[in-house]
């Protein structure tokens, strides 16, 4: 276990670190045009680490508003599809991310206790929060690119991220049920760093199985091209 521990502290340590360099290359003249998008970068590299580091290089610069001012042009334009399907699953994702990250943290010294098991009760709590910052992301999103009324936007905040966050969440879910039951065996409190090194796993789980669903969303219109 204290090796395990000991690569958990590094896999989250990384992350912190990639956090860190995204932030201060934001900070240092590369803001995005989107403003929302400012804190899904960072949010990104707590869980993917050096794979956010590698995407935000290759996909985030392409969006700042220096790039933009330079070329004159929506940087949706110049992204290849699958970029912008990129962008959009992770700009779900921190919204998911950020959520479990306060609910596990209130859960610590807050259990929550559905049908007989703490598990489940975090599940549910983590949900509840990853879906109001979810759509609360979404909302910041839409609303300035559409300019639509307060109550517009929500809607369509509500209609283009539910059934996103919820893939994501099912992946998440999944990854932490692997490691519950199958690997581990037993509950992973998230008072240790296995829990969050494991979680890291997990979110990068949701996004696959988000990807997708992000793809025909946004095929469809119902999900808005993130810029």
């Amino acid at each position: 276990m204290d090796t395990l521990n000991t690569i958990a502290y590094i896999f989250i340590a990384t992350g912190m670190l990639c956090f860190i360099i995204i932030l201060i290359d934001l900070l240092s003249g590369n803001l995005q045009q989107m403003m929302v998008m400012n804190f899904v970068w960072p949010i990104t590299a707590l869980y993917a680490g050096p794979l956010a580091l590698i995407a935000y290089y290759k996909i985030g610069r392409l969006s700042t508003k220096k790039v933009m001012m330079q070329n004159k042009k929506m940087p949706s334009k110049q992204k290849p599809f699958w970029q912008s399907v990129v962008v959009g699953a992770l700009h779900c994702g921190s919204g998911c991310t950020l959520g479990d990250i306060m609910a596990e943290t209130i859960l610590i010294f807050v259990p929550v206790v559905v049908f007989g098991d703490k598990l489940y009760g975090a599940w549910a709590v983590d949900f509840a929060f990853a879906f109001v910052l979810g759509i609360v992301f979404q909302y910041y999103s839409i609303k300035p690119m559409k300019n639509l009324s307060p109550k517009k936007a929500f809607i369509a905040a509500l209609k283009a991220d539910t059934v996103s966050l919820t893939s994501w969440q099912i992946g998440m879910y999944g990854g932490m049920a692997i490691a519950t039951f199958l690997i581990f065996k037993h509950h992973l409190e998230a008072s240790t760093p296995v829990f969050w090194f494991v979680m890291q796993f997990a979110m990068l789980l949701g996004f696959m199985t988000a990807f997708p669903v992000n793809w025909w969303l946004i095929k469809k219109g119902i999900k808005e091209v993130m810029k």
